[in-house]
Order: structure tokens, then C-alpha cells, then sequence
């Protein structure tokens, strides 16, 4: 049997697997997605964009698709664990200071609409069954409508969600704090005194009863609500129970006292709170990315956008190495870089089940109150907001001299390129995937023309929000790794490799 051949191979067709493609399909190079499902999973799943991934999608021109499919409604502000403060994104300089309500089969419509445009493809009902690694590369087999097939990538990423293939084939551990809660979400057409306004804080929302049910409504297209659940009947169930009509209209009852009813349900599905996470993102060509590599509950809306920056961070990365522009050594810092990430997630949104349990006793109530209390506080706020945003994530840059926007996400300011057009923001100049040095003052950047296939270099004036640099080097993902002074040509070999090494594709 014949294998297709391909420079990766994704597993998973979701959010951080279709990121990961369309990355490298804008970086040339290829890529093949397999998935099990015979088309998008329809259910809304993940509801919420956070300020950095809306940043991220439009670094690559995704943004403006994806607030066309959104949700209208404006929620205001973000929220920890449902408490009633909104927390300020806008705080921390960003141009979208709102979560973006957005179904997930809606993100996964725009990006593999681009990975289309961008010649990618997405192997429908191909059920992975075998996989083998050796030092050149990976062979799997998979199961098609057609019968078996064989493929062969220089590496695989697995992007195959919380029950991955995958990871159980190779035999990766993965440790962490089983299921203590059991929760299910559901699209539905609700009836009675649904809460239909178009703006308020998620806090308003949800509603629980004593004997420890949980429902919070949100509005999804025109006559259908997404109802996030739980209570002593769903505690019970197992994983693949199906949600039933009568085990929504238990919960509704409970909360809202008989005046919302459920008519029919389109989409359910059943979650817990487990919180896992592979030690090491990365087992020779394999790499793991989104729920593969870490799974927690959905508190706070964070699933999604984790999965997909992990895809942002890995898929310039692996197109550098597979084009010979850099050794394989620029992986490691992907786990670096990432692991860190979810491990504080993990951490986060455990701390948001104690707060948002039905506990009334153990204090619990009394912690409620306190941390109500402190995110009233401005500077409190603006950490949590950073946080739960991933606005606040500064990454390491060993080579560069010491600045303040050093490792930080680089402002989309307002910028004037000279040559008579209207002005541009720093995210137009991103769409091509390389990365860019902006030069802010005439600054002596000679050397940097060594790197010119690699990255591209703007002479601009900062018109709005100065990023108070001569010249900033900013990597494909958006993030600053060097801010004037010493280290430019250092910077630029880790990160981009050698200077003049055009990418023969012999590296990795």
C-alpha cells in the first residue's frame, strides 16, 4: 500500500487543529487534517473568543469573518468564576476589550474556509488506527469510507480533543485530578421568560438552586439558547448518556421556577471537571496541541482560546524547521512557551469549580464574598482580566536587551507608512505570516537584510499608541523578541535561523 505523503500530518479537525493547519498552509507548507466526524460538529460547544485569540485571528485577516458569524450580544467585560464584577479587559490596551460570543462550529466554518483558500484540505471520516514513528518522520494508518489508507508526514500534531487517539496509541501518560463534577451543555429552543437582551454581564445568567443545580442561558442564532447544566441528575449520569428533556426541564425547574421550558434539543453533550495535562507537549514527531495535550472544566471560557494560541504558537515554528530555515531545537520552545500557559489554566479554572460549586457551607460563601470583594479592587481586576484575557503573558527572549515590551504581545498601534495611504494598523502588516521588523525611527537595522526572506521590514510612524521603541522585531504570532539595542542579529538567528540560510528543507 502506497502511503500519501504530506509535511504533517493534524489529527483533528477542531479549533487548535484547523489554527494549526491553515498556519502552516500559509507558511507553504503542506498539511494534511484527518477527523473521524463526517462534518463540523454542529453544537456550539465553546462559546466565548477572548481579547488575545480575536488579536491572533486578526494578525492573519481571520477577524472580520468571525465577528460576522458572532453572536449579538456584547458581554461586558470578562468574569472569574461567575462573580458579579466585570472584569476590564480594556485595561490592558486592546482593540476588541469584550469576549466575542461565538458558536465554535462558527471559528471552525472561517478557518477552514481560509485553510480552503490556501489550498489545505480536511480528510473527512478517516478514523486514525495505527501510528509509527522513527527518526524521519511518522506513518499512520487510518480507516476511510474507502477502505484502509496509509499517510506519511515529517511530523504529526495531534489535535484530537480530551479522549485522544493519539496520545493512547503512543502511550503518553496523562496525570492530573479526576472527574469530581459532571456538567452537560445543550442548544436548544427554549420557551416561557427566556432573558433575551442583547448586553449584560455573564453573572446575570446564571441561576442555581439549593439543592445544588446550575443553569446559565445564552442566546445563540435567532430562537435557539445554549443551557450549560448540572444538578444531582446529571452528577449521576454517565459521559454518554444522552441529555434528555427530562433532565433539563429538572434543572430549569429548580432555577428559574417553572417560567423557562425546553420545547426540543438540537445539540447535547456531557463534560466533567477533570483537569489533566501531558508532562511534554512534544514525543519525537509527535507534538500535541488544545484538549490532547490539557483538558479542564470550562470555567471561564478558556478551552478554546488556549488550544487555538497553542496552535499560533507551534505553527510557525514547525513551518521553519520543515522549511531548513532553522534546527528542530526551535520545538522545544514550544513547550516552553505553552505548557506554562495551560498548567496556570488548570490551576485557575479548578479554583473557579470551589468558588462556583453549590457548596453553602465550608466557607465557601464567605470566599465568594472575599474575592468579590477584591476584584472591586483596580489593580486586582486588571491582573485577572489579563489573565483571563491572555493579554498578560510575557515569554522569554534570552538574547535581546532588557525593554519593557520585551516578550509581550506587540500593540496593534495605528501606524504611517509614508507613502501618501491612509494608515494601517501593525496587524494589516502580519498577514502573510512572517515575522516583521518595525522600524519606528530610521534605526540601524543594516544587518537585518541577511534575514529578508524570512522576515519583513516596515519603516513606519507610530501615529496612536507608541510602542516607545526605535524598532521592534515581532514574531509571527505577535509577540515582541527584541526592542532596540544589542542582540538583533542573535535574536534574529534564534528565532529565524542563520543569517542567508534560504530554507533548503533539509533541516527536521
Amino acid at each position: 500500500m502506497n502511503a500519501q505523503v504530506t509535511g504533517v500530518i493534524v489529527v483533528g479537525a477542531g479549533g487548535a487543529g484547523l489554527t494549526l493547519a491553515t498556519e502552516l498552509a500559509l507558511a507553504g507548507v503542506p498539511a494534511v487534517v484527518l477527523d473521524r466526524l463526517p462534518g463540523r460538529n454542529l453544537q456550539s460547544r465553546a462559546g466565548a473568543i477572548q481579547p488575545r485569540t480575536a488579536e491572533m485571528l486578526a494578525l492573519r485577516g481571520l477577524l472580520d469573518d468571525t465577528l460576522g458569524r458572532s453572536i449579538d450580544y456584547r458581554l461586558v467585560g470578562g468574569h472569574f468564576a461567575g462573580l458579579p464584577v466585570p472584569l476590564d479587559y480594556a485595561a490592558w490596551d486592546t482593540r476588541y476589550p469584550h469576549p466575542v460570543l461565538l458558536p465554535q462550529d462558527q471559528l471552525e466554518a472561517v478557518l477552514e474556509d481560509r485553510l480552503a483558500e490556501l489550498g489545505g484540505q480536511v480528510l473527512r471520516e478517516h478514523r486514525l488506527t495505527g501510528l509509527r514513528q522513527d527518526p524521519d518522520g511518522v506513518t499512520v494508518t487510518v480507516t476511510a469510507p474507502d477502505g484502509d489508507r496509509t499517510l506519511r508526514g515529517r511530523y504529526l500534531v495531534a489535535c484530537d480533543g480530551a479522549h485522544s487517539s493519539v496520545r493512547k496509541i503512543i502511550g503518553a501518560a496523562f496525570p492530573g485530578e479526576a472527574a469530581t463534577a459532571r456538567m452537560a451543555t445543550a442548544d436548544l429552543v427554549l420557551t416561557g421568560d427566556v432573558d433575551d437582551s442583547t448586553t449584560g454581564h455573564i453573572s446575570s445568567r446564571i441561576h442555581t438552586s439549593p439543592q445544588g443545580h446550575f443553569a446559565m442561558i445564552t442566546p445563540l442564532a435567532t430562537g435557539l439558547h445554549k443551557l450549560i447544566l448540572s444538578g444531582p441528575r446529571t452528577m449521576a449520569a454517565e459521559r454518554d448518556a444522552p441529555v434528555t428533556t427530562e433532565e433539563v426541564r429538572e434543572v430549569l425547574q429548580a432555577t428559574h421556577g417553572g417560567k423557562v421550558d425546553v420545547a426540543e434539543i438540537r445539540y447535547a453533550s456531557r463534560f466533567s471537571n477533570a483537569s489533566r495535562q501531558l508532562e511534554q507537549y512534544r514525543h519525537g514527531r509527535v507534538l500535541f496541541a488544545g484538549d490532547s495535550a490539557h483538558i479542564h472544566s470550562p470555567a471561564g471560557g478558556q478551552g478554546l482560546n488556549l488550544g487555538v494560541q497553542d496552535a499560533f504558537n507551534l505553527g510557525w515554528k514547525l513551518a521553519a524547521v520543515l522549511r531548513g530555515e532553522v534546527g528542530e531545537e526551535l520545538l522545544d520552545t514550544y513547550q516552553a512557551e505553552r505548557h506554562p500557559v495551560a498548567a496556570r489554566v488548570l490551576a485557575l479554572t479548578r479554583a473557579q469549580g470551589v468558588v462556583m460549586g453549590p457548596q453553602r457551607d465550608g466557607g465557601v460563601p464567605e470566599l465568594r464574598d472575599v474575592l468579590t470583594d477584591l476584584l472591586r479592587l483596580p489593580d486586582a481586576n486588571r491582573y485577572m482580566a489579563g489573565v483571563m484575557a491572555g493579554l498578560d503573558l510575557c515569554l522569554p527572549s534570552p538574547d535581546a536587551a532588557p525593554h519593557p515590551l520585551l516578550g509581550l504581545r506587540m500593540p496593534d498601534v495605528d501606524l504611517d507608512l509614508g507613502d501618501g495611504e491612509p494608515p494601517v494598523r501593525f496587524s494589516d502588516l502580519t498577514r502573510t505570516g512572517r515575522g516583521v521588523l518595525l522600524d519606528l525611527a530610521e534605526a540601524p537595522l543594516a544587518a537585518a537584510a541577511a534575514w529578508s526572506d524570512r522576515i519583513t521590514r516596515v519603516r513606519a510612524r507610530a501615529i496612536s499608541g507608541s510602542p516607545d521603541a526605535e524598532a521592534v522585531l515581532v514574531r509571527p504570532d505577535g509577540y515582541v523578541c527584541w526592542a532596540g539595542g544589542a542582540g538583533l542579529a542573535e535574536t534574529l538567528t534564534r528565532w529565524f535561523g542563520p543569517a542567508g540560510r534560504a530554507g533548503d528543507g533539509t533541516s527536521g
